[in-house]
């Protein structure tokens, strides 16, 4: 947002701008930066400043006398935007003038009396490097706009790969249910299992859970996609002859606003029940307390068996239909944007693989940043080291939202008024 001689100029804002995705095949896509390096672009400083002074001028206008109440108001929610950024951006620049101040000593400091006191200077200028980074992260944070459903809780499926891999997709899909589930505990959010259907080898065909908690979505969005193994099986011919299989599985993160309104026509249901596939209790396998609902019109189907009562699992399918055909209504209004859901899943092909966990090299890469982390185990015990990726891809994801909406902007200043 920057101010022209014709008033406050607006274009459209970050806020106006949140659906962002993250972009699979940029052309222009360069190396992961980040924040701090975006930070020292010239066009973002120019940004901030613009900012910063709009910040200053509004904090005037509000002191005068000659504003009516309607435009008071919205002087006072722009200043409340602004205040933030402008006191970050500030703080930014105030810890880069100490910085040039402890550089310019210790290039004074060079003989043996003053070691311990270069010692000193070099461990504050260290302080005040990571003090900037995180600024920087915060700063950028603050320009990014919330996503809608960023707060939301989720439904988050995992689906074994139907193609290729066999026995070592469903075996993964285990391993990749389990480690969201201890991440949930990790991050103190509730998962609370819908439908569980267990492979005869002790993997896993299909899993669903709701999760709630604080942030979830905005955690687990970019987790949907197509994930790949590769490993060496611990059974059978290819653990003996060593031979490195390839498999995949699918995770779909649909956001599940606390009040969904969407109507469903019991005439548009088909409602079956069965008997629990997954762990339960005592009640496995011996009453029909399960419940599968087909939405006939869209053909979306939906199963529950978390709990005992066959009327309880029913609601709780019912609210995981209502949720998915909102997910629908949101995707009509992304019209633009390729659908959350088919990003997602796609066609569970190979090529469209997010994120590949290399059990041979004990490497995990996402391929959409362009990042390694070693210590698959870590990863897949759901707790510091996958919280440490996933926060990896937010900040990617916000210097990208921040790098595109500064192009945009410059376009606009281009073509003038």
């Amino acid at each position: 947002v920057g101010l022209h001689n014709c008033g406050f100029w607006r274009p459209k804002s970050l806020l106006d701008t949140a659906r962002f995705t993250l972009s699979f095949n940029s052309r222009h896509r360069k190396k992961h930066q980040d924040s701090r390096a975006l930070w020292k672009h010239e066009a973002v400083q120019k940004y901030l400043e613009t900012l910063s002074k709009e910040y200053q001028q509004v904090s005037h206008l509000l002191n005068a006398d000659s504003i009516d109440d309607f435009e008071q108001r919205n002087l006072r929610k722009r200043c409340a935007d602004l205040s933030p950024i402008a006191a970050a951006f500030q703080e930014i620049k105030e810890a880069e003038r100490e910085v040039q101040e402890l550089e310019a000593m210790c290039r004074e400091l060079d003989s043996r009396d003053e070691k311990q006191l270069l010692e000193l200077a070099l461990e504050e200028k260290e302080t005040l490097d990571k003090k900037i980074n995180m600024l920087c992260r915060k700063l950028f944070q603050l320009l990014v706009p919330k996503e809608k459903y960023d707060r939301s809780h989720v439904i988050l499926e995992v689906t074994a790969g139907r193609t290729t891999g066999g026995d070592i997709c469903q075996q993964f899909t285990k391993e990749m249910f389990e480690m969201y589930q201890n991440y949930a505990d990790y991050k103190s959010w509730t998962f609370d299992i819908v439908n569980y259907t267990p492979a005869e080898i002790g993997g896993l065909h299909h899993a669903a859970a709701h999760i709630c908690g604080d942030d979830v979505y905005r955690h687990l969005k970019y987790e949907g996609g197509t994930h790949r193994v590769q490993r060496i099986p611990e059974t059978g011919l290819s653990s003996r002859m060593q031979r490195i299989h390839t498999g995949t599985m699918s995770v779909i993160v649909l956001p599940q606003p606390e009040e969904v309104d969407v109507k469903v026509d019991p005439k548009d249901l088909r409602i079956d029940t069965f008997r629990a596939k997954g762990a339960g209790g005592q009640h496995v396998n011996k009453t029909d307390s399960a419940v599968r609902i087909v939405h006939l019109p869209t053909g979306l189907a939906v199963e529950c068996q978390q709990e005992r009562s066959q009327l309880l699992n029913k609601e709780i399918a019912l609210r995981t239909l209502r949720a998915k055909l909102y997910q629908q209504v949101i995707e009509k209004q992304l019209s633009q944007e390729q659908s959350a859901r088919k990003l997602q899943l796609g066609t569970r092909a190979q090529s469209e693989r997010i994120r590949t966990y290399n059990f041979t090299q004990d490497r995990v890469t996402d391929h959409r940043i362009s990042y390694d982390a070693r210590n698959i185990k870590e990863i897949l015990s759901g707790k510091e080291a996958l919280d440490k990726l996933i926060n990896r891809l937010l900040e990617f994801a916000e210097i990208e939202a921040v790098t595109e909406y500064l192009g945009n902007l410059q376009a606009l200043e281009g073509g003038g008024c």
